[in-house]
């Protein structure tokens, strides 16, 4: 079997031992199984159409509701490039037609600014502006600086961040939203449960019924059946569209906190986050990498900044940004480097706004579940088609050969006597019951089912604290074999303070004592503190204490600099910025050049201890004296190496003088300039205590147990890695930390790749690992087999979270960039809320398989009861409105009951699913054939041998009451066995069913509806009430399905799974189909 877009001959997948699946190794067995994706994360178009083509469906509006729409998505792929080919051909449209409204008179030269609103200048003036990346207009209106003074922002210190303030802003310039396509209607959804082709046909025939009824046996009478069968068809679409609408608005709100992006900001002269939805006209955001573009607005100022317009302009290009290049484009992201921007224009005023306001309807998304639930109701259809076919037979026989007879013992049809009405009659009734047989068999809501239970799960996975972006992604989780976690603020809590500290040889005692530091070391590490630094200091808004932000590292070092003595605004106006090299994921580092006062220039850096040391030829004693580090080097790495083995981030702080004449003067070349990175002079190298999250050891002997295997991937010094794996469990003791159990990024990459292959699975910890280190890892383990799931917070980890089973992003610390290539993002950055990830992975998984093993029961039941009754008699025990009630119970209603059970710790106690595991396995298998095999034997002797058992011969009522017993014991069984469906490898099926209230609540209602249908609805379903004794004996038959599934679990299956015996006449069938 093939994956998607791949070769049969090469993507053969290895033996899935744990499943017990064997590879089909027949030389004559070519088939190619369109239902076989393993992933539809990165699944070409070709094999997504393959299998809708396969698929045997009655209602594709609703099979394929939550699935992609391949028409679509190529249609808002066509949208997105002429809007951005269009774009200033739409904006004048949406400009000519708001003339009318505000009279905007639309010139081709500049106009000087025209006052509007309380501001400098108008709406218009600044979306023209920036629309048109219109040089000279930013240049007319005096730039950034101008622009500034119109629109009443402080440069530094931002907007006001008052109500009133911003209320003003919205009501002159816009608010950042655009109108987002109304989800569809509840009439919608009833039109569309309408659409179901059998329903249909019931509908008609109920029509003639109904007509013919009321002609041959009055109105009084006549309109029974007909009009039983339109009211539970149209119950059935009337519960199906209530289910279907409700799934379709939790889908809507999780789309919407998805687009609900928290950015950070400067109002009032403070930084604070906020929704992106809030960003107004003036505000003053700052831009690191990885971050989204808000807005559209300009470059107040910048270092290195580059940005990824592809996302606007389709093209996959870098744009540098200055001063001659300062229009930012709302939507794109941060490739590199920092700056600060001014917003100029928002929401629907920007192009980005106006593109996603014509695409933001979601186009769906398939899961590899619903593919091959597909698969598996397209095999069940088959059988059922087949199975109502020659059902409609038998009975089209018997009736026109004289067989069949009315309850009074009359031949129904006589020919010659027999009138047409009636003939027509006759057959209408036995067409009906051979539909119904279609209704039963062919599972519309098998596929829909995992969207209930994703639906379900995504909803419980917000409240602990994980935000599911791809569907696919929450049932992989299942699957996961091996998590490859980052450590700093996943497996710690990155609440980072700075505890140790070392100048030259000396340890300084407590660190942040500021009197313990030469005048010239303190006054240099000031300056490198605060200049080299994304972050920043500002007093609360009450302005009792002091505020830090920035990255949790950054945050430290400006705490430990404020104690020690550093005033962060003072230091940073007696320098000059001249250029920024930020810090990356890949060098461990980061620096700054200033100029200083006396035009002397300073290069600092900040980084990776031994990486930084490695550059420095002096260090600065605490006496403010240099000496040669290379006759201390062996004491310095041994302070690093302590610290380290303490579990302690080690940060090492260097500066160096650089001549003002060798600094590139032009704005171009000085972008390019790379700082110097060496002969550097080391003032300080700090240990930064980041403590283990509580719980995080727990949480990775639940992986471990499961079968999962966590890794920590982390760009930390490789003694820290160790202290910290010990720490959480990673590993057992000091004496696994050896190759290849802990390893460097760099070892690693200069493997073979058979030796990588080798050792791979072995690593438990890579410590000094890059982002593309963690890429060749992920990629080598899925190439072995493995189900990887990844954390990742940075923008270089972007293509190994593309690259992985599971992209797990971080909320928190998380940039955009990360987020969007993830699948699921952790919204509290904690590795226990990734463990509850896999519990609820594994429990989509249960639930659906829970759902298979009650709905199969149901279906062979019932396929087998009235394909024996009718052959042999000539009639079916359960008619038209019964088996729609029964298709009630087993479709809608126990999908909402056994789709929604929370996870338990017992399925942490299994190993992964194997990604080519049965759906339904032997067990299944076993439990539904035990019950399907009870429910048939009971029931059809009722039917035969019912009148006689009952004492019911001389009861004129007597086959009335029977065929009601059989349906009552039926619907019964169904609601006993939904019970046993709940654990299906278990002995004890009641264990948490009192804490499901939802279930307990559909079964309830299920029991009180049947007892009102049996007593009051008899007319409507062709029964007759039943006395107590009567209903004893139904509730015995079904009660009696509890310890025959007890003692049915206590056979053992076999290890091959059954669904190999049936899966060569399956073949041929969908070969045939998709031929």
């Amino acid at each position: 079997m093939t994956t998607s877009g791949t070769s049969p001959s090469s993507s053969r997948p290895p033996p899935d031992i744990e499943s017990g699946v064997v590879p089909i190794t027949d030389p004559d067995d070519d088939f190619d199984d369109p239902f076989d994706i393993t992933t539809t994360k990165n699944a070409s178009t070709d094999s997504l159409r393959r299998w809708r083509q396969a698929a045997l469906v009655l209602n594709a509006s609703r099979r394929f509701r939550y699935t992609l729409d391949l028409r679509k998505n190529e249609d808002q792929e066509k949208r997105r490039r002429m809007i951005r080919s269009h774009a200033q051909v739409i904006r004048a449209a949406l400009l000519f037609k708001l003339a009318g409204e505000r009279a905007i008179v639309l010139g081709t030269t500049v106009s000087p600014p025209s006052p509007s609103g309380g501001y400098g200048i108008s709406l218009e003036q600044l979306i023209s502006m920036t629309r048109d990346h219109n040089i000279s207009a930013f240049h007319q209106y005096g730039g950034v600086k101008g622009l500034s003074e119109m629109l009443k922002t402080d440069l530094d210190r931002g907007v006001p961040g008052d109500d009133c303030e911003l209320s003003d802003r919205r009501n002159a310039f816009g608010s950042n939203t655009y109108p987002v396509k109304e989800g569809r209607s509840f009439l919608r959804f009833l039109w569309e449960a309408w659409q179901d082709l059998t329903l249909i046909i019931l509908i008609v025939a109920a029509a003639a019924s109904l007509v013919l009824g009321i002609k041959t046996e009055g109105l009084e009478e006549g309109w029974y059946d007909g009009g039983s069968i339109t009211f539970a068809v149209l119950l059935v679409i009337f519960v199906t569209a209530t289910s279907d609408y409700r799934q379709s608005l939790q889908f809507q709100n999780l789309n919407e906190e998805k687009r609900n992006i928290r950015i950070e900001i400067t109002r009032g002269g403070r930084r604070e986050k906020v929704s992106i939805y809030d960003v107004v006209v003036g505000d003053v955001i700052p831009l690191k990498i990885g971050d989204q573009v808000p807005a559209d607005g300009l470059l107040i100022k910048g270092h290195s900044l580059a940005i990824d317009e592809s996302s606007m302009t389709g093209e996959s290009k870098i744009v540098h940004k200055d001063q001659k290049a300062p229009f930012l484009m709302s939507g794109c992201k941060v490739a590199d480097g920092t700056g600060t921007m001014l917003v100029t224009s928002v929401g629907i005023n920007t192009e980005w706004g106006l593109l996603m306001a014509s695409i933001s309807e979601d186009t769906g998304e398939e899961t590899p579940l619903q593919v091959r639930l597909n698969g598996v109701a397209t095999f069940i259809g088959i059988v059922g088609l087949a199975v109502a076919l020659l059902v409609l037979a038998v009975l089209m026989a018997r009736f026109f050969t004289g067989n069949s007879k009315n309850r009074d013992g009359t031949v129904q049809f006589v020919r010659g006597q027999t009138s047409v009405s009636e003939a027509v009659d006759g057959v209408i009734k036995i067409f009906t019951a051979a539909v119904t047989i279609v209704v039963v068999a062919v599972p519309e809501g098998l596929p829909l089912a995992v969207t209930l239970t994703l639906a379900y799960s995504m909803k419980k996975m917000m409240a602990d604290k994980a935000l599911v972006r791809r569907l696919s992604a929450c049932e992989t989780m299942g699957s996961a074999t091996t998590i490859c976690s980052d450590k700093t603020g996943t497996l710690t809590l990155n609440q980072m303070t700075v505890v140790e500290a070392y100048v030259g040889q000396k340890k300084i005692d407590p660190p942040e004592d500021g009197l313990q530091y030469h005048s010239t070391v303190a006054s240099l590490l000031n300056e490198g503190i605060a200049q080299n630094t994304s972050g920043s200091v500002f007093s609360s808004k009450d302005g009792a204490c002091i505020e830090v932000s920035g990255s949790p590292t950054e945050k430290a070092l400006l705490q430990w600099g404020v104690k020690i003595g550093m005033n962060f605004d003072v230091v940073r106006s007696q320098s000059t910025l001249l250029h920024v090299c930020p810090f990356n994921s890949s060098k461990k580092r980061g620096g700054v050049a200033l100029r200083g006062a006396d035009s002397q220039v300073h290069i600092h850096w900040k980084g990776a201890a031994e990486i930084v040391l490695a550059s420095c030829k002096e260090y600065l004693d605490t006496n403010g004296s240099l000496q040669p580090t290379d006759k201390d080097m062996e004491y310095l790495k041994k302070a690093i190496e302590e610290m380290a083995a303490r579990s302690l981030r080690c940060v090492a702080i260097a500066y160096r003088n650089f001549e003002i004449d060798e600094i590139p003067v032009e704005e171009e070349q000085l972008a390019e300039w790379n700082l110097p990175e060496d002969d550097l002079i080391l003032l300080a190298i700090v240990g930064i205590k980041d403590p283990c999250r509580p719980g995080v050891k727990n949480a990775v002997k639940i992986c471990t147990d499961a079968g999962v295997k966590v890794r920590m991937v982390t760009g930390d010094n490789i003694q820290t890695a160790k202290a910290i794996a010990i720490e959480c469990g990673i590993l057992s003791s000091g004496e696994d930390a050896t190759e290849p159990n802990i390893i460097e990024g760099k070892t690693f990459r200069e493997y073979s790749e058979k030796e990588r292959e080798h050792t791979s699975k072995q690593i438990s910890v890579m410590g000094r690992s890059s982002p593309s280190d963690k890429l060749l890892l992920v990629q080598t383990l899925r190439k072995l087999g493995e189900v990887v799931a990844v954390t990742g917070d940075g923008t270089n980890d972007a293509p190994a979270l593309h690259e992985a089973d599971i992209g797990l992003a971080m909320g928190i610390q998380g940039t955009e960039v990360a987020k969007e290539s993830s699948d699921i993002i952790i919204l509290d950055d904690n590795f226990a809320s990734v463990v509850k990830v896999v519990r609820w992975g594994r429990s989509v998984y249960a639930n659906i398989q829970k759902f298979i093993q009650f709905q199969l029961t149901v279906n062979v039941a019932a396929l087998v009861i009235n394909v024996v009754a009718a052959v042999s008699s000539g009639d079916v025990p359960l008619n038209t409105v019964q088996l729609l009630w029964v298709n009630l119970i087993m479709d809608t209603l126990g999908a909402l009951a056994l789709a929604t059970e929370p996870p338990t710790d017992h399925l942490m106690h299994r190993s992964p699913v194997g990604r080519r595991e049965p759906l339904v396995t032997n067990i299944m298998w076993r439990n539904l054939i035990i019950q399907a095999l009870y429910q048939v034997a009971v029931l059809l002797v009722l039917n035969f041998r019912g009148t006689a058992i009952l004492n019911l011969k001389n009861d004129e009522r007597g086959n009335a009451v029977k065929n009601t017993l059989i349906f009552n014991g039926f619907v019964l069984c169904q609601i006993f066995n939904e019970f046993n469906a709940r654990k299906p490898d278990q002995m004890n099926v009641f264990s948490g069913v009192t804490k499901n209230y939802l279930f307990m609540g559909i079964v309830g209602t299920t029991l009180i509806l049947q007892i009102i249908i049996i007593q009051f609805l008899g007319k409507f379903t062709s029964t007759v009430r039943l006395d107590w004794s009567l209903w004893v004996v139904s509730i015995v038959i079904g009660i009696f399905s509890w310890p025959l599934a007890i003692v049915g679990k206590l056979i053992p299956v076999p290890q091959t799974p059954l669904a190999r015996v049936f899966s060569k006449p399956y073949q041929r069938c969908i070969a045939s189909r998709h031929r």
